[in-house]
């Protein structure tokens, strides 16, 4: 795939489902997630748009609970140079629009939200920095309907958490926009996200205090250079110097030994040859693949057959548990059985040995070729 470096050159880019060392990342343009919001609206669906920058990957491997919150949202969207090289890295090169900041995203989604009137409920900040950013979307995007609650609370206060989402439930906004900080957010979410009345939960740390006109963004030659880091670590050392200055050399390093010891699992298609379009109407099917019966049929049949012993099927399950990948992708990817052999067990073997709404539903399942 070739690396197109020009960030202003427009492109209808897929939206990809791919996975960095077990995590998997869904990268998509500003265009594809606005897109992804919109559907969501119209359809009147619940998505949640997370992001996976360096530091989210490092939080990732030190937290299970951060690891899953992230596996379980519909999309973890690239915001961060470093995603996009260390998947270079591992043999998959992507163009830079994939790298989507919020900085470039936030402008597109308030010019979308104001012609669409849209509604959107802001979560975080200190209280008098909320009232500025809430003040300037009223004066710059009048067509928004915009509320929002400061972030200075206790996530661990039933009785404040409900007053919140109570809240926001009675205003139903299309856009939840929490910008409280990692992981501080996404444990926000990750704990009331069921209760939540939205079409669209976006994790934004600082992005309330920009909207204030508090934190600026970064200038655009740093950012086309990949620099921001640099930026964002000159305006804040104390509090960004680990996370960069440690967190970074961390990172490289995982990748680093993950090239070298051959980890098979690097960067993977959820399918081969395949890429999901978040403009289908059925986006959030595309990336929940089943945990239902057929993994089962299909392990035993593959163990009965032969051509798999209990073990492969066990390490296949664990890495299936842990990563969401879904089981015939991890056999095919560790080469241990042909796409062809899958397709001919589940047709030949498993199909013909159910009845016909079981056949529907496992052709309709992570096995179906779709």
């Amino acid at each position: 795939m070739k690396t197109i470096n020009n960030i202003d050159t427009p492109l209808d880019l897929p939206s990809l489902v791919v996975y960095l060392l077990g995590r998997r990342i869904t990268p998509i343009t500003v265009d594809g997630i606005i897109e992804a919001i919109h559907t969501a609206c119209k359809v009147d669906q619940k998505i949640t748009v997370a992001n996976y920058n360096v530091h989210a990957f490092n939080l990732s491997m030190q937290l299970p609970w951060f690891y899953e919150f992230l596996q379980s949202s519909e999309i973890v969207h690239c915001d961060s140079s470093g995603i996009l090289k260390a998947l270079s890295y591992m043999g998959l090169d992507l163009p830079i629009q994939y790298r989507v900041s919020y900085t470039t995203l936030m402008p597109e989604l308030l010019k979308f939200s104001h012609k669409q009137e849209l509604s959107i409920f802001l979560l975080g900040a200190k209280p008098q920095y909320l009232e500025k950013a809430i003040n300037n979307l009223a004066i710059n995007y009048p067509n928004i309907k915009v509320a929002g609650h400061h972030g200075y609370f206790s996530i661990d206060d039933p009785e404040t958490n409900d007053l919140i989402i109570r809240r926001i439930n009675q205003i139903k906004p299309n856009i939840l926009l929490v910008g409280m900080g990692m992981p501080l957010q996404e444990n926000w979410v990750a704990r009331y996200r069921d209760r939540l009345h939205v079409n669209a939960i976006l994790l934004g740390g600082a992005v309330i205090d920009r909207l204030a006109g508090v934190v600026s963004d970064c200038p655009d030659f740093l950012a086309k250079n990949n620099l921001e880091w640099l930026y964002r670590l000159l305006r804040e050392p104390k509090r960004l110097g680990a996370r960069y200055l440690l967190g970074n050399p961390a990172f490289a390093c995982h990748i680093a030994l993950a090239k070298l010891s051959q980890f098979r699992e690097g960067v993977t298609q959820l399918e081969a040859g395949k890429y999901y379009n978040w403009k289908t109407s059925a986006f959030t099917n595309a990336l929940s693949p089943s945990n239902s019966t057929p993994t089962k049929s299909l392990s035993d049949s593959l163990v009965e057959a032969g051509l798999l012993t209990i073990n492969h099927i066990d390490i296949a399950l664990s890495e299936q548990r842990k990563t969401g990948v879904p089981l015939s992708d991890i056999l095919i990817n560790k080469g241990w059985i042909k796409q062809q052999t899958i397709d001919f067990i589940v047709k030949n073997i498993i199909l013909s040995n159910q009845n016909q709404s079981r056949t529907k539903e496992l052709l309709n399942g992570v096995y179906s070729e779709s």
